[in-house]
């Protein structure tokens, strides 16, 4: 009897303790789906509206989650924003990738054509960090402004690929000099209100970093 009763216990502790093991698997996937969430919005949101423009409210209602939650996966706003900036210069690496591969024998006239375009112009919260927030970046803290330069020697490590030239150097400057006129155009095409000026910059930037074939 004393056998069976302690088979019995030992067998329902050890359901106990599957269901907790369980229960707490549960939550920690859940923890990290959260903190994607919020990370997702916050790169999106930040792009939109701004570092200032965005508390930790509106971040936390568009994830679709509580306000409680939040300095427990961040600490803070600015560790918030550091890791927000660096998911949306991930992306953006993929998303040069991606472009490159399909660009085929014009790679850099792939990626140009995509970045500079009315959509990714009018879509900031879905594009470039640097463009929507570069200037704001530059008011910030250590830690952001590192994210920053990460991500941007990142793009234009990806760059020096595909511009012309022999000499590591030359490429190098050629890749600064066009990421540069790049993101500089974006800015402009987004802070003017003329539409036809906005993409008459667009295309100038475009036609200078991938001039026509000379017939």
């Amino acid at each position: 009897m004393i056998i069976y009763i302690t088979l019995i216990i030992y067998t329902v502790k050890q359901a106990i303790d599957m269901q907790e093991s369980d229960e707490m698997r549960v939550t920690r996937e859940q923890a990290a789906l959260n903190r994607e969430r919020v990370l997702a919005a916050a790169a999106r949101l930040f792009r939109e509206r701004g570092f200032d423009g965005v508390g930790v409210a509106d971040l936390m209602k568009s994830a679709g989650l509580t306000h409680g939650g939040f300095y427990g996966q961040f600490g803070s706003k600015e560790a918030l924003m550091e890791q927000a900036c660096t998911r949306a210069f991930d992306v953006s690496l993929e998303r040069w990738r991606r472009l490159i591969e399909e660009g085929g024998d014009a790679p850099l006239a792939a990626l140009t054509r995509v970045y500079l375009s009315p959509l990714h112009r009018d879509h900031p919260g879905e594009g470039c960090a640097l463009a929507a927030l570069g200037t704001e970046a530059a008011r910030q803290g250590p830690g952001l402004r590192k994210a920053f330069t990460e991500g941007t020697r990142a793009l234009v490590d990806l760059m020096t690929a595909l511009v012309p030239g022999r000499a590591k150097a030359v490429k190098r400057q050629r890749a600064l000099a066009t990421f540069a006129a790049m993101v500089g155009a974006l800015v402009i095409a987004r802070a003017v209100d003329d539409e036809a000026l906005s993409q008459e910059v667009l295309e100038a930037v475009s036609v200078s970093v991938n001039p026509p074939a000379q017939g």
